[in-house]
C-alpha cells in the first residue's frame, strides 16, 4: 500500500510519501480501507519529536473508513461496516489496523470525511466541556483559536450548554467563521485579558487554550477567582514551568493539562463522546468546518499549511 512514512524527526519535508508493507490483521483487529484522516497538531508534536515515537512510523492519529476484514474474535463489525477511530496511529495510509475496541461504528447522516474530521477534536471539545470543566447555563468561556478546527467545535458544543463564548482569533475572515459558529464576543489576541476584563467584569469562568506559549498568562489573567485554565495543547510553543503562587494570586485558580486518551480509556466513555458527538452531527446541532482537503501525497504542504496558520477548521488527507 502506499502511505506516509517518518523516518527521522523534523520539518514537514520528513513526511515520505512511500510503499510501504500491509499492515497485519491480529485477533481482536480490524482492516479499514481508509477514505479520509484527519491532520492534527499531535500529528505534528509526533513529527518533530517533541511527543516520541519508535522510527520509523507512519503517523496520522485519526481518520474513518470502509471495514475490509476483520480478525477473529470480532463480533459487532463486519465487512462493509463504515468505521471511524482516533488515538490510534497509522492513518496517514491507504489501509490501517485498528482495534475492534477503538472502533465506532458511523450512524447515518454522518459521511466518513466529516467522521474522520470530527472524531479526535469533537470528542475533546466533549470531555473539555463535559468532564474537565462541566459548562453550566450562563457561563462565560474564553476559547482560544476559535477559528480552528478545535475552536469551531468548542464554540458551538459550549454554546449548546448555554454559555457566552468569547473567542479570540487573528483576522477578519476568522472572526467571521467564529461568530457563525456562535461566538458571543470576538476579539483579537492582542490584548484580550483586558478586553474580556471589561467584557465580563469579574472574569472567565474557564479558559480553552490549545496555543500554549503565546495565550497562557493573558489566559490566566482572564479568569475569574477559583477559574479554570484548560490547556489541551500548544500550537505556539510549550508553556514555560508555573509558579503555583500564580494560581493563587489570581485567585485560587485552577490548571489541567489534559488529553483525550484519559477521556476515553474506557470503551463505555468513548462510546458516550463519540454518540453524543455523532448524534449532534447527524441532528444538524453541530457544523464540521472542513476547509481543504488533500491528497496523501501531499501530507508535508498539510503540515505546513496548519503550522503556519493558513487554515481553518478542519484539513483532511485522502488516500
Amino acid at each position: 500500500m502506499r502511505a506516509i512514512v517518518v523516518s527521522a524527526t523534523g520539518g514537514p519535508e520528513v513526511l515520505t510519501y512511500t510503499d510501504h508493507p500491509d499492515p497485519e490483521l491480529n485477533p481482536g483487529d480490524v482492516l479499514v480501507d481508509i477514505a479520509a484522516a484527519g491532520v492534527n497538531f499531535i500529528d505534528v508534536y509526533q513529527r518533530m519529536g517533541h511527543y516520541p515515537l519508535s522510527l520509523p512510523f507512519v503517523p496520522g492519529n485519526e481518520g474513518a473508513g470502509t471495514v475490509a476484514a476483520v480478525g477473529e474474535d470480532v463480533r459487532d463489525l463486519s465487512v462493509g461496516d463504515t468505521v471511524a477511530w482516533a488515538g490510534v496511529m497509522g492513518s496517514y495510509a491507504e489501509r490501517t489496523v485498528v482495534p475492534a475496541s477503538r472502533l465506532l461504528a458511523v450512524p447515518d447522516g454522518v459521511t466518513a470525511d466529516v467522521a474522520a474530521a470530527v472524531m479526535l477534536q469533537g470528542m475533546t471539545a466533549h470531555y473539555l466541556t463535559h468532564s474537565t470543566y462541566e459548562v453550566k447555563p450562563g457561563d462565560d468561556v474564553l476559547v482560544h483559536a476559535a477559528a480552528g478546527g478545535m475552536g469551531l467545535l468548542l464554540t458551538q458544543i459550549a454554546k449548546l450548554r448555554g454559555a457566552r463564548v468569547i473567542g479570540t482569533v487573528s483576522t477578519e475572515e476568522k472572526e467571521e467563521l467564529a461568530r457563525q459558529a456562535g461566538a458571543d464576543e470576538v476579539l483579537r489576541y492582542g490584548g484580550f485579558s483586558e478586553a474580556v476584563r471589561e467584557l465580563t467584569g469579574s472574569g472567565v469562568h474557564v479558559v480553552y487554550d490549545g496555543v500554549g506559549a503565546a495565550t497562557f498568562d493573558g489566559g490566566i489573567a482572564s479568569l475569574r477567582p477559583r477559574g479554570m485554565m484548560a490547556l489541551y495543547g500548544q500550537a505556539s510553543g510549550p508553556v514555560a514551568p508555573v509558579d503555583p503562587q500564580i494560581l493563587h494570586q489570581h485567585g485560587s485558580l485552577f490548571l489541567t493539562r489534559p488529553t483525550l486518551a484519559h477521556y476515553v480509556a474506557a470503551r463505555d466513555e468513548l462510546v458516550w463522546r463519540a454518540s453524543d458527538v455523532f448524534g449532534w452531527v447527524a441532528s444538524g446541532q453541530l457544523q464540521v468546518h472542513i476547509s481543504r482537503r488533500y491528497p496523501l501525497a501531499e501530507a508535508a504542504q498539510a503540515h505546513e499549511d496548519l503550522e503556519a496558520r493558513r487554515t481553518t477548521g478542519k484539513i483532511l488527507l485522502i488516500p
